[in-house]
């Protein structure tokens, strides 16, 4: 009897679904989670307008030390230029001399041969006389000396030569090494200034507003300052005239003679000196500040300073670092007219005192030159220049 097919289904080999499914939804769980958990990620704060101002200001202050770092950096490119020019100035005119004294050697050359093809006793020979066979020999004699003359002053030319070619080879390195700093310098200034436009150019109006009124406070409060330094002076000042007229009066009761007339005090000179500096920045307000400039028609601080007591006849360094260093060094209390205010702990700007708490300065870029409180900005130190 044949055997009869079974109808049984063959058992399913399929993975199964449930498994899988729950996997899916697993990992899709996780991934939702990971989005919200992003989402609700808190994001940074808004800064407030305090801290934005103090920001802008920082960035400012930046600028002005990068400004420092360019103004020395093109004064010491410059210096390089000068003394590049004068080197190869000199190599040009000790080539002349070289190629002069290579001419000479040429014709005592030529002398030589056309002497030196008839031997001594044929010119003697074929001389005219004795006497001028003995007299052409002398001045060939004379001539071999020249000769050996000029040979040793073409050497040492031309070693002298090679020296300053080697000195113009270094000095050109120096320049561009100089170059390079004064490029970096300037990317530095330009890179803090547009970083500070940036952050004043995303201000809604509301906060533009808020920020003036914090400017606003800013500048009462140093003008606040700076009058109480006038009140100050004018009762020293007072007290001073009050002392001296009480002197007099004492000279002329005891009938002391009165002291001689002297070409003046130092402190006069000093004076004098201060008035012309003065008068040249007051010349200059209303300027634009430009980061690098000395004048005529823009200022940077230290430009500023140097230009004013260079009309007093003094002559101070171009940047503030250098210019704190000129001078005696006086305490804020004792400040006259004509001194020099520095500001930061980089004293990185620096202002012309004009007295009662002011001062004459080429402030930031965007502003022109004004008069400000000094007390406007943190005080490093100040100088009497002169």
């Amino acid at each position: 009897m044949p055997v009869l097919a079974s109808h049984r289904k063959p058992r399913s080999t399929r993975p199964h679904s449930p498994a899988v499914g729950v996997t899916t939804a697993a990992i899709a769980s996780v991934t939702l989670l990971s989005t919200q958990s992003a989402q609700a990620a808190p994001a940074p704060p808004k800064p407030t307008v305090e801290e934005i101002q103090k920001k802008v200001d920082d960035l400012y202050r930046q600028a002005g030390t990068a400004t420092q770092e360019y103004n020395r950096a093109k004064e010491s490119t410059d210096q390089q230029r000068r003394k590049v020019d004068r080197i190869l100035d000199d190599v040009a005119k000790r080539t002349d001399a070289i190629n002069e004294s290579r001419r000479a050697l040429g014709s005592y050359a030529a002398a030589q041969y056309r002497a030196g093809a008839v031997g001594p006793t044929a010119a003697l020979i074929f001389a005219d006389s004795p006497q001028s066979y003995f007299d052409q020999t002398h001045l060939m004699d004379r001539l071999s000396e020249r000769q050996r003359s000029a040979v040793a002053d073409y050497e040492g030319k031309r070693a002298e030569a090679a020296k300053q070619r080697t000195e113009a080879t270094k000095s050109l390195e120096s320049l561009t090494e100089s170059q390079a700093t004064l490029r970096t310098s300037k990317q530095n200034v330009q890179g803090k200034l547009a970083e500070a436009r940036t952050l004043l150019a995303r201000l809604t109006a509301e906060e533009k507003a808020r920020l003036a009124e914090l400017e606003r406070k800013r500048q009462a409060e140093a003008r606040r300052k700076a009058e109480e330094q006038a009140k100050a002076e004018a009762a020293a000042a007072a007290k001073a005239a009050a002392e001296a007229e009480r002197r007099r009066q004492e000279e002329a009761a005891e009938d002391k003679p009165e002291p001689p007339a002297t070409g003046g005090t130092s402190g006069s000179t000093y004076a004098a000196k201060a008035e012309k500096a003065l008068a040249f920045a007051r010349a200059q307000i209303g300027k634009p500040y430009v980061w690098g400039a000395t004048g005529p028609s823009s200022y940077d601080c230290s430009g500023l300073t140097q230009g004013a007591w260079k009309a007093a006849g003094v002559d101070l360094p171009r940047t503030t670092w250098d210019q704190v260093e000129v001078g005696t060094r006086v305490a804020t209390a004792d400040l006259l007219p004509g001194d020099l205010v520095f500001f930061y702990d980089d004293i990185s700007h620096v202002g012309l005192y004009i007295g009662g708490g002011k001062m004459i300065h080429a402030p930031k870029p965007g502003a022109n030159v004004r008069e400000e409180s000094i007390y406007y900005m943190p005080i490093y130190g100040s100088v009497r220049p002169a």
